[in-house]
């Protein structure tokens, strides 16, 4: 029989993982089942012990459960304890393991696939949630030169920027003006409601790039006000889940699988 795994999130029908997953699969010649959960909002850990119970080996998780993924982990990998949050799980004899994939998932999907080198950078994090803390450690190791996280409320952003002092600064939106950056990410969830971060215009030095976490939305709001407003390249986020989903893929599997074809599927999908 075939392994079991799957995403768990609310919602999750949108989401491509079993896509991605299944094509890994096929691959590496790996033989996986996986499947969408639907977790209530105050059933993730019920949720997660019943597909357990039901022969799963490790699930990927998605919002809004990353925190409490966390406190569910017996153990967790190192680069989950930064992020103090978890968007993998594997189940062992030992127990569950969480590990956070989202900050490799971005840096490969930015050195690798986009040629956007990140040390000496100049870097604007947008949203102070699970988003942004999950991936500030990777961005820290890749060696950007500045990281400042903002937000529309300061205090949020002085929080998260404390987790990771002194190489992590805070703030508000208003105060970026007059500065300028050479990657503004936006890790918050103002794309659900098909809108923008109120940032003030020129943040984008030359050459610049602007990231979109959320794919498959087209040009987002963000995404276009940021080309509005200079921005040498904009781009989604498609290529992060890809990478991270191969990271989890390595740990359940032993065996990290070739991206780029993948990422090309679903571009032209």
């Amino acid at each position: 029989m075939p392994d079991r795994y799957a995403v768990i999130g609310n919602p999750v029908a949108h989401s491509k993982s079993p896509l991605i997953h299944a094509e890994f699969a096929r691959r590496t010649g790996q033989s996986i089942e996986y499947e969408r959960l639907l977790a209530p909002l105050d059933g993730f850990s019920e949720t997660v012990a019943r597909f357990r119970a039901e022969g799963g080996r490790g699930a990927n998780v998605t919002l809004p459960f990353k925190q409490e993924a966390f406190a569910l982990s017996d153990r967790l990998s190192a680069r989950a304890r930064r992020a103090a949050a978890v968007n993998t799980l594997r189940f062992d004899a030992d127990g569950i393991f969480g590990d956070n994939t989202d900050g490799a998932g971005l840096v490969a999907d930015l050195e690798r696939n986009l040629g956007f080198a990140l040390e000496g950078r100049r870097v604007l994090l947008v949203g102070a949630g699970g988003a942004a803390h999950g991936v500030i450690p990777a961005l820290l190791d890749a060696g950007v030169g500045e990281l400042i996280v903002a937000n529309r409320t300061l205090p949020r952003a002085e929080e998260l920027a404390r987790a990771f002092a002194p190489r992590v600064a805070a703030s508000g939106f208003a105060a970026l003006a007059g500065r300028r950056f050479d990657l503004v990410i936006n890790a918050t969830s103002a794309t659900l409601a098909n809108a923008a971060p109120d940032l003030p215009s020129g943040l984008y030095a030359p050459g610049s790039l602007a990231y979109e976490m959320m794919y498959g939305q087209g040009e987002t709001p963000f995404l276009a006000s940021a080309r509005r407003d200079g921005a040498g390249r904009t781009v989604d986020g498609l290529g992060m889940l890809v990478e991270q989903a191969a990271e989890s893929f390595l740990l359940w599997r032993g065996v990290r699988p070739d991206t780029a074809p993948v990422i090309r599927m679903l571009r032209g999908a």
